[in-house]
């Protein structure tokens, strides 16, 4: 019990990383990837602040989810984040001033990101806590990761060196490790917003053909994740999921189904008449008489 228990913790913890990445693969929160992904530097600093703030709404949220009621659940999420957003952006500008400027506007933007209010929403309101700092955790280390490694493509390309920037304080002045400055020109194109679409695609790409699976698309958005399915018929289930694999039973099935529905629109009736009890079916009849 406590293996199950412990992977359970683990992924998901690693859930964010790759399989359920914010960016990459739920394609959430990708104004501020591309805004602040122009380096490694502000890249990172943007995935440190909003980890910050999803590890600590997530615990306060699932802390407070059965007292906050279902009406004003969002406005009551969206006030929690806020306060942690203010409290980082405070901490930043009074001991990081210098990205606290790069980040600019989309600091205080961190209240409305996708990625925070979704993981509130989605997981920390129907977790517990210690599981919900888990999920935040993992959210915002995918998060980081995905703009750092956007970060270094278009730093290398834009400007020809990489991890170039103060780093928060600790290397002012810091020129950055030259990759390609000393062979071909930075493409400044790709410091700007085209880049950046370029650089998020190339990168979604990669992680869709590394990560592909067809059967977690199937369990995800076939019958398995439907809250009907347990009313569903086999045939109907074969139907909806587009499988080719029915026996022979089944498809004779299917095909007796398909001929009485064919045969019952052509006559004009209905087949539920068929399951009406018979003091339903004779008071029916004895109207019938009345009205002739």
């Amino acid at each position: 019990m406590e293996e199950v228990q412990k992977k359970s913790k683990f992924s998901i913890l690693t859930n964010g990383l790759i399989k359920e990445n914010p960016v990459l693969v739920l394609v959430i929160g990708t104004c501020p990837t591309l805004a602040t992904s122009t380096s490694v530097e502000t890249g990172l600093g943007m995935g440190l602040a909003a980890t910050a703030v999803l590890v600590c709404s997530n615990m306060a949220i699932a802390a407070l989810h059965k007292l906050i009621p279902d009406k004003v659940r969002i406005p009551c999420f969206i006030t929690v984040i806020a306060g942690f957003v203010t409290i980082v952006q405070m901490l930043l500008q009074a001991f990081v001033p210098s990205l606290y400027s790069a980040l600019g506007l989309y600091l205080p933007l961190i209240v409305v990101n996708c990625i925070i209010l979704g993981r509130a929403e989605m997981f920390a309101s129907k977790n517990t806590v210690g599981d919900s700092a888990l999920d935040g955790l993992g959210m915002g280390l995918g998060f980081t990761l995905t703009l750092c490694i956007m970060g270094s493509i278009r730093e290398i390309l834009g400007s020809g060196t990489w991890l170039a920037g103060d780093w928060f304080g600790l290397a002012p002045g810091f020129k950055g490790i030259p990759i390609l400055s000393n062979f071909i020109p930075g493409m400044s194109i790709m410091t700007m917003v085209p880049g950046g679409f370029f650089v998020f695609a190339c990168v979604m790409a990669a992680v869709h053909h590394l990560t592909r699976d067809k059967s977690k698309i199937r369990k995800d958005f076939g019958c398995s994740a439907c809250a009907m399915e347990g009313s569903c018929s086999p045939e109907r289930k074969a139907l909806e999921s587009g499988s080719c694999a029915v026996d022979a039973k089944t498809a004779e099935a299917m095909k007796i189904a398909k001929a009485a529905e064919a045969k019952s629109a052509a006559a004009g009736t209905n087949p539920a008449a068929k399951t009406l009890d018979p003091a339903a079916a004779s008071g029916a009849r004895t109207s019938e008489r009345e009205v002739k």
